[in-house]
């Protein structure tokens, strides 16, 4: 089967288990070396939104009512907002794979497995959702990450530089202290699941990293002054401070892309 078949296959399914079920199956099968990278697959759909189900409500960022962490309440809405960004992020990693043809085979496997851990999760989080009596679809949720990838859908460099090392990688900025938060009260469980999320998007973030600067050497364009065009360009409303400086460092990016990134966020403020 060729691997572009599975990944669409991933990318239309609407129920959350069908999405996950199908995306553990197609990424384990992949690193079995059970599918092909087809030369000749049909080029991709254009997918102007994947499965979903009916529910979460989709709002603008804006509409979403603020909770603490202080209730049982608002930390069921706060592992639903992140259960929500971990399943757009099953598909953000099999649209990477569908959408840009001619890769080196390293970077379908890199995205196979991001996919593969993304969908596990989101199991972990709605495990740790369902222990708060709720499911995900009972909170509203939005669309800012998917949005992202149809803005760059006609650019792998573009895409590379802006989803994952922008929007995603403001997990690994603001994690630590959401870490913190839930131990200070004694919700040791949902800290866990977040401590493995955030080792494992170190390694995510890292994979932007590596295959920007790899379209960046194939397109001919110094990768920093590329990055902080495109910076300048998308920023403004996906890009915040502060910034966990160790843990973007580990994740590929540079002294001066660092220094990037905070300057681009002082210019947009």
């Amino acid at each position: 089967m060729s691997l572009f078949a599975a990944a669409h296959g991933c990318l239309r399914a609407v129920l959350p288990e069908d999405k996950v079920a199908l995306t553990l199956s197609a990424a384990e099968a992949f690193a079995c070396g059970e599918f092909a990278v087809d030369d000749h697959a049909p080029l991709p759909e254009p997918i102007r939104m994947p499965g979903r189900p009916e529910r979460p409500k989709l709002v603008h960022p804006r509409e979403l009512p603020r909770r603490g962490f202080g209730s049982d309440e608002g930390r069921a809405a706060f592992i639903h907002s992140i259960a929500h960004i971990e399943f757009n992020a099953i598909d953000l990693a099999w649209d990477a794979v569908y959408r840009f043809r001619g890769m080196p085979h390293g970077y379908y496997a890199d995205w196979t497995r991001v996919a593969h851990d993304e969908a596990r999760h989101f199991m972990l989080l709605r495990e740790r959702l369902n222990d708060f009596g709720r499911d995900y679809g009972d909170y509203e949720a939005h669309n800012g990450l998917w949005e992202m990838a149809e803005k760059t859908a006609h650019s792998g460099l573009e895409r590379m530089a802006l989803v994952p090392r922008v929007l995603e990688a403001r997990g690994l900025d603001v994690t630590p202290s959401m870490i913190e938060k839930l131990r200070a009260l004694g919700d040791h469980a949902t800290a866990d699941i977040l401590v493995v999320i955030l080792r494992e998007e170190v390694g995510h973030v890292a994979a932007g990293s590596r295959w920007f600067r790899w379209h960046c050497e194939r397109e001919g364009v110094e990768p920093e002054s590329t990055f902080r065009r495109l910076l300048a360009e998308y920023g403004r409303g996906v890009l915040y401070g502060p910034f966990n400086l160790a843990a973007r460092s580990e994740a590929g990016f540079s002294d001066n892309e660092l220094d990037a990134l905070q300057r681009a966020v002082a210019e947009l403020s």
